[in-house]
């Protein structure tokens, strides 16, 4: 076949590459240009190395727009955004394989540790045979057409053996290190980000009790996240973590240990893999509420076609406005998923 392959420079997609062209495939390697943190020379190494040629796609506008925007509003807002699910349908996937339909490829390819599977007509992301590294929590918002495009060489491996592998080949990115989560905020200083990028200071304001009483000050809203513990900058003679944080008063509620549970949670913005769920229906399955968060059991409720109420079987920790919940059936196969409005106290 002839495939596109995402190539950042790191380890998965140089060995992809390697694994691909050892199948007898056709690849040509695709560097996408997000920032201006993209390393460009790493990706022109480790195609030659791989013995690719590689095309150099610009992505910069379709980046900020569909990724640093929101995820700076969503910050202002008090959510939690992860770049990568709103990145994937948008830029990573969707211009891989607009670029590859447009240039008779047939399929397009990156280096993520997850699999497709198909069944009766719809395509899902399948668990990879490495848990610690699965990445399929972050692809629950592919559409049916790019899912159906895409092929994940590394499925069935594990990143250690990768590593080894890329080693003994004698491939630079044998040493380098896992990407960080922001890729465009190299210090993963994201509230000096929104600063710079908004030109405004973050307004301080209160912080307050689970009853509503004034017990210190905070540096502004976008410093702070649901289920946070450290960095608070406040002593209360006791562990406490964000509760809450609430835009329009300027304040962010703390309350002791146990009080960051919740019994269930809301979402919107649902997008559906495997399953496809109407107003009115149920299920039982898994969900996950952070990425490297255990799937515990749930029950969900659609309340519109794109909206759920979530009851979990028990109290689950730090559920955090604006990240993703993603559905699972019991063989790891992804359901569907959507973007966590507000957990529900487990008391």
């Amino acid at each position: 076949m002839k495939i596109l392959l995402g190539m950042s420079g790191g380890l998965d997609s140089t060995y992809a590459a390697h694994l691909l062209t050892e199948a007898g495939h056709e690849v040509t390697g695709a560097l996408l240009v997000t920032s201006g943190c993209t390393d460009e020379r790493a990706a022109v190494l480790s195609a030659a190395e791989a013995g690719v040629p590689l095309v150099t796609l610009d992505a910069r506008e379709r980046f900020d727009r569909s990724v640093v925007v929101p995820f700076v509003d969503e910050y202002l807002r008090a959510r939690t955004p992860n770049p990568c699910v709103l990145c994937n349908p948008a830029v990573k996937f969707g211009l891989l394989c607009e670029y590859a339909e447009e240039h008779g490829f047939d399929r397009a390819a990156t280096g993520h540790y997850a699999a497709i599977g198909e069944e009766n007509g719809r395509f899902f992301v399948k668990k990879a045979l490495d848990p610690a590294k699965d990445q399929g929590y972050v692809l629950w918002r592919l559409t049916q057409k790019q899912l159906s495009m895409l092929y994940f060489p590394l499925s069935g491996m594990k990143k250690t053996d990768v590593r080894t592998e890329a080693r003994r080949l004698g491939y630079s990115a044998a040493e380098a290190k896992d990407s960080q989560e922001i890729c465009f905020i190299p210090d993963n200083d994201h509230a000096r980000f929104i600063e710079e990028y908004t030109g405004k200071k973050p307004k301080p304001g209160d912080f307050l009790d689970k009853n509503g009483k004034i017990v210190g000050k905070h540096r502004g809203i976008v410093h702070y996240t649901v289920g946070q513990r450290k960095g608070l900058g406040i002593a209360l003679g006791e562990p406490v973590f964000v509760t809450r944080i609430d835009p329009e008063a300027n304040t962010v509620t703390v309350a002791p240990a146990g009080n960051e549970f919740s019994a269930g949670m809301k979402i919107s913005g649902m997008a559906f893999q495997k399953t496809v769920l109407a107003a009115g229906d149920t299920l039982s399955c898994l969900v996950k509420v952070r990425y490297a968060a255990p799937p515990v059991p749930a029950e969900v409720r659609m309340e519109t076609a794109d909206r759920a109420s979530v009851v979990f079987s028990s109290p689950v920790r730090a559920v955090t406005p604006g990240q993703s919940a993603v559905f699972y059936d019991e063989n790891g196969d992804l359901l569907f998923g959507g973007l966590i409005d507000g957990g529900e106290n487990a008391e």
